[in-house]
């Protein structure tokens, strides 16, 4: 999957670079746990089961959990879920439900995950986008997510907003890999200034940084972020008084 879905660059543009989940948008119940938890709720109605019982063993086993290993070899989004199925049949398992009912189970889990009727955006993102866009930026978006995340973004809007849109998923590294960052700047380069949002200290910011790229941390406080906004709305400040 070493593609990146992007559209069209302007070489004569400055860009903000702007991670989704937690950032722009989230899913409503944000938690994997929660996802499949809705499988037992649709497929075994009445469950003794909790979404507590299943977070212990959703901790691992994700892309994004392992982001120093390369995952370059999944070719298309059937090889990417094929590759979470062990994940979520452990899990179920876990419950006592038997493999078999697990991995039955297990089957759900992708078309209740990328339903874009559950995905939201954060009251502030189009306006900010929009406002930002006034103000001679462009956007695109860098996001560790599933491979559904391109029709997830149409539904809620931002495509019409992005100039690309790059996906973990597609190219084969997850944040803060020092080649997913690459891929997207390679893709900029002899564009104007760059900036990197997200609210991930470590996958988004220090990823970015890493790489040379100036990055501002949102919505999640660490004291060890040089620059940090409680929302989007205070973005383009933050940017005009560091480059004044």
């Amino acid at each position: 999957m070493a593609h990146n879905r992007s559209g069209i660059i302007n070489l004569s543009a400055k860009y903000l670079i702007w991670d989704f989940d937690g950032t722009l948008g989230y899913r409503e119940g944000r938690s994997w746990a929660m996802v499949l938890s809705e499988v037992l709720d649709q497929q075994m109605p009445g469950h003794p089961y909790t979404a507590d019982q299943l977070a212990p063993h959703l901790r691992t086993g994700f892309p994004w959990h392992m982001p120093e290993q390369p995952h370059t070899h999944i070719a298309n989004a059937d090889q990417w879920w094929d590759a979470m199925a062990p994940v979520f049949v452990a899990a179920f398992d876990a419950l006592g439900v038997g493999v078999a009912q697990a991995t039955r189970l297990a089957g759900h889990v992708r078309p209740i995950y990328t339903n874009p009727q559950r995905f939201r955006l954060f009251e502030d993102t189009l306006p900010t986008l929009d406002v930002l866009s006034a103000c001679g930026w462009t956007h695109v978006i860098l996001s560790n997510h599933v491979p559904e995340f391109d029709d997830i973004a149409v539904a809620l809007g931002l495509t019409s907003r992005m100039a690309a849109v790059f996906n973990s998923a597609w190219l084969g590294y997850e944040k803060p890999h020092p080649q997913i960052f690459r891929q997207v700047l390679d893709v900029l380069d002899g564009c104007g200034p760059k900036w990197m949002i997200g609210d991930n200290f470590l996958a988004d910011i220090r990823g970015a940084e890493a790489m040379g790229l100036p990055a501002i941390l949102v919505r999640k406080p660490n004291a060890d972020a040089r620059y940090f906004a409680p929302d989007l709305t205070q973005v383009g400040a933050i940017i005009e008084n560091a480059t004044t």
